[in-house]
């Protein structure tokens, strides 16, 4: 591990609409978090644990083009589907004896390159090693929920 410490913070301010509609606002872009009509959104947006395998799609396409860079590896093409399976229970006040986060997430990548599969898979080690959203949800993350 690193001695050295360089920390890069990153925020985001979010507005209720409505009990289902959040409005997130980002370094000058905003993006809707809604839940479908049938759990009483407007479906005018992914949901949030949408939003969490979109989160981790897009950070494993960042970082798997810096380690194929770093790799000396060409990317022709990189497809990711992420799937997970949630036990509403626990949200809905109707148990406690579940997480209520995700039971399994499953992530597939589609690669075409010209590397060997030797080379893939030590590439895909190093993406999954090297990817901050892979790690916030592999390992314990401290955080702090309060009133402002």
């Amino acid at each position: 591990m690193s001695s050295e410490t360089s920390l890069v913070e990153f925020s985001v301010s979010a507005e209720a609409e409505d009990h289902a509609q959040t409005t997130v606002s980002t370094r000058g872009h905003e993006f809707v978090v809604d839940e479908p009509t049938a759990n009483g959104g407007q479906d005018e947006g992914p949901t949030p644990v949408e939003y969490l395998l979109g989160a981790w799609a897009g950070c494993l396409t960042v970082t798997g083009h810096a380690v194929a860079d770093d790799h000396d590896i060409a990317i022709g093409s990189l497809d990711i589907d992420l799937a997970g399976g949630l036990d509403p229970r626990k949200l809905q006040g109707r148990a406690d004896d579940v997480r209520a986060g995700f039971q399994h997430i499953e992530v597939e990548l589609d690669v075409e390159s010209d590397a060997t599969e030797e080379e893939l898979d030590a590439w895909l080690a190093a993406v999954e090693e090297r990817c901050p959203v892979a790690d916030n949800l592999a390992s314990e993350t401290p955080t702090t929920l309060g009133f402002a």
